[in-house]
C-alpha cells in the first residue's frame, strides 16, 4: 500500500480508502467485519462512513456494524483513520435532526461515537453544503468539538468550489484550521470538479477524495462482463452504458494493451490526479476488496494519460474551459 497526507495535515492515510455504505444493506455483518480486517491486513488504514449509511429503514447501522468490528480490539480502533459525514435528519424529519445547525452538529457526532462505540472521529464531514446556515457557526460547533476531544479534522462533502472559498476564508478569519478534505463525485467519465472544485481544493490545500470512482461499475470492465453474461443492466444503468459504449470499448481494450483490469487503471487514473487524496472503493466482499489494490501499483505515462483524456475528454479550471 503507498500513502500520502490527508491534504496539508501531517495525517498519513492509505491511498485507497475503505468506504462501507454497502454494509448493512448489501453485505451482512460478517463480511463487513472480514472486508475490514482485509483492509488492514493490506495496508489500508483509511475508512470512510456516514451516520445516515444502514438504508433507509436503518439509517446508522453502518456505523454500528463498524462500532462492533472496533469492540473486537486487535488494535482495530488504534490502525484506523476513520472518517465519518453528517447533514441528513436520520429518518425522522424532526426540526434540528438535520443539517449544519450547532445543534445537529453536536447531536450528530455524540450520536455516530455511540454507534462507532469510540471516543473521537479523526474526520467529521459535511455531507452537504447548508446554505441557511451561516460559517460562523459551523465553525463554532467544530472548534468546540475539537476541544472537547470527539473531533480532529474537518471535511466537505458535494460542494461547489465556492463554498469551499467561503468556508475557508471564514474559518481563516477564526484563525482555525478549516476544512482539510472535500469527498466529490470524481472519475474518467464524470469530471465536472476539474473547473473549480479541484483548482479549490489545491488553493486552500484539500485532499480529494472522489466517491463512485468506477461510475457505478462501468469503468470496471462491463463490456466484457456483459460479453460474458457475468452481470446484466437495466435501467438507467443500460442507458448510460449504450451512452458511453463506445468510449468504454476504447477504454477496456486500451486496459488490455497497459496489462492491467479496467478497474485497476480507472483508479490508477485518479491517483495521477492532482489534489487526489484516494479515491473510495466500496467492495461487498473481501475478494472485490484484494481485486482493485493493483491500482496503486499501475504507474501511467505521459502519454497513457493522453491517451485516456481522448478517450473521455474532461475540462480545464475555470473560466478556460468555457470562455478565454
Amino acid at each position: 500500500m503507498e500513502y500520502t497526507h490527508l491534504g496539508r495535515t501531517g495525517l498519513t492515510v492509505s491511498r485507497i480508502v475503505l468506504g462501507t455504505m454497502n454494509f448493512g444493506p448489501r453485505t451482512d455483518e460478517q463480511t463487513a467485519h472480514e472486508i475490514m480486517d482485509t483492509a488492514l491486513d493490506e495496508g489500508i488504514n483509511f475508512f470512510d462512513t456516514a451516520n445516515g449509511y444502514g438504508g433507509p429503514d436503518h439509517p446508522g447501522h453502518t456505523e454500528e456494524i463498524i462500532g462492533n468490528w472496533f469492540a473486537k480490539g486487535g488494535e482495530r480502533r488504534e490502525k484506523t483513520v476513520l472518517a465519518t459525514k453528517l447533514y441528513g435528519d436520520m429518518g425522522n424529519s424532526w426540526p434540528n435532526s438535520g443539517r449544519l445547525s450547532a445543534l445537529n452538529i453536536r447531536n450528530s457526532i455524540d450520536a455516530s461515537l455511540r454507534r462507532l462505540q469510540t471516543d473521537h472521529v479523526e474526520l467529521i464531514q459535511f455531507h452537504h453544503v447548508d446554505r441557511d446556515t451561516p460559517w460562523d457557526e459551523i465553525w463554532q460547533a467544530i472548534e468546540v468539538a475539537v476541544q472537547q476531544g470527539k473531533v480532529i479534522y474537518a471535511g466537505s462533502s458535494n460542494f461547489a468550489g465556492w463554498h469551499i472559498a467561503q468556508a475557508q476564508e471564514a474559518a481563516a478569519s477564526r484563525h482555525f484550521l478549516g476544512l482539510v478534505s472535500e469527498q466529490s463525485l470524481y472519475n474518467l467519465i464524470v469530471r465536472d470538479i476539474e473547473r473549480e472544485v479541484i483548482p479549490a481544493a489545491e488553493r486552500y490545500g484539500l485532499g480529494v477524495i472522489p466517491w463512485s470512482p468506477l461510475q457505478g461499475g462501468l469503468l470496471g470492465g462491463i463490456i466484457k462482463k456483459q460479453a460474458d453474461a457475468s452481470r446484466r443492466n437495466e435501467g438507467r444503468s443500460a442507458e448510460s452504458l449504450e451512452t458511453h459504449r463506445a468510449q468504454l470499448e476504447a477504454y477496456e481494450s486500451f486496459a488490455d494493451e497497459l496489462g492491467v483490469e479496467p478497474a485497476q487503471l480507472g483508479l490508477a487514473w485518479l491517483l495521477h490526479q492532482p489534489a487526489v487524496t484516494g479515491p473510495i472503493t466500496g467492495p461487498r466482499t473481501p475478494g472485490q476488496l484484494t481485486s482493485i489494490l493493483g491500482a496503486v501499483d499501475v504507474k501511467l505515462d505521459a502519454a497513457a494519460l493522453a491517451r485516456l483524456d481522448e478517450i473521455f475528454p474532461g475540462h480545464k479550471p475555470a473560466p478556460e474551459d468555457y470562455a478565454w
